[in-house]
């Protein structure tokens, strides 16, 4: 089905929420349970749900001592390996309240590149929707290369959702919508709708989150929206807090229309983008 508005969202078939590392990580780790409650109230209506989770370099890192995200690849991958473990965990251990099952998907681009890899992918994530267990996807950090990645996950999250076919894909981050301006300046107005031919001309984007700990920013969240709107998803930008009333079609954030529902295989969107 298409989404073509936020007041689909309360009864869409398929959904895929991305999380930022900013919003559940350190300070934050406590966002996790209120997000799981969102999910899981979605869930119990019938939709589907892929939570595509940034964190596990973050989570990682008091583990290994740090204080400041590792600019070295072998420190990520590391930090990624011991991270994303314990980011599974908090998960799961948040999910049991609601006897949900989550099923780890690691993806590398060169998953998505590779037809083998990607129809693999594709299967599995299909078997785990139908068996009711909850996808939880992140980049797989510990193999990936700076030369081979997805940038960040908002990207691949608006991959995840050609992938299998979702309604919409929720972007949650620190801040409630997209801003003409990066909201702490005066003047900054929020954007509530941004259609298909709209060319945001004039608007100024922030950088990553005020943790400093993630790898994208609204710039990145608007291309993975647009790509995702593009593919016939509806796109919502809000921020983590505002998850329940996303998922229940509530006025908030900013809404990217989607291009009608357009029949084509995920393969052929994927090979032209990735």
């Amino acid at each position: 089905m298409t989404v073509a508005d936020r007041a689909g969202l309360a009864s869409a078939r398929r959904v895929v929420v991305k999380v930022g590392s900013s919003s559940i990580s350190g300070d934050n780790a406590g966002q996790i349970a209120p997000l799981v409650d969102a999910l899981a109230a979605a869930h119990a209506r019938g939709t589907e749900i892929v939570l595509v989770s940034s964190g596990a370099i973050a989570t990682g890192m008091p583990y290994l001592s740090l204080t400041n995200r590792p600019t070295d690849l072998a420190t990520q991958q590391a930090a990624a390996a011991v991270g994303q473990n314990v980011l599974i965990y908090r998960y799961q251990d948040s999910l049991d309240r609601y006897d949900i099952v989550a099923g780890q998907v690691l993806l590398t681009a060169g998953d998505i590149e590779n037809d083998s890899h990607r129809s693999n992918a594709q299967r599995a994530m299909e078997r785990l929707l139908a068996l009711r267990i909850l996808p939880i996807v992140n980049e797989n950090d510990t193999v990936a290369t700076h030369e081979i990645r997805f940038g960040d996950n908002d990207r691949l999250a608006a991959l995840v959702s050609i992938l299998i076919g979702a309604d919409a894909l929720v972007l949650l981050s620190d801040v409630d919508a997209l801003y003409t301006k990066p909201p702490s300046e005066p003047g900054a107005q929020p954007i509530t709708l941004i259609d298909r031919s709209d060319s945001l001309d004039g608007v100024t984007f922030g950088d990553i989150g005020a943790a400093g700990v993630g790898t994208g920013g609204a710039s990145t969240k608007v291309s993975a929206a647009r790509l995702a709107a593009e593919a016939g998803a509806g796109v919502l930008i809000t921020s983590t807090g505002n998850v329940a009333r996303a998922l229940s079609g509530e006025d908030v954030g900013t809404w990217f229309v989607p291009n009608e529902r357009v029949v084509r295989p995920a393969g052929g969107w994927l090979k032209s983008v990735v």
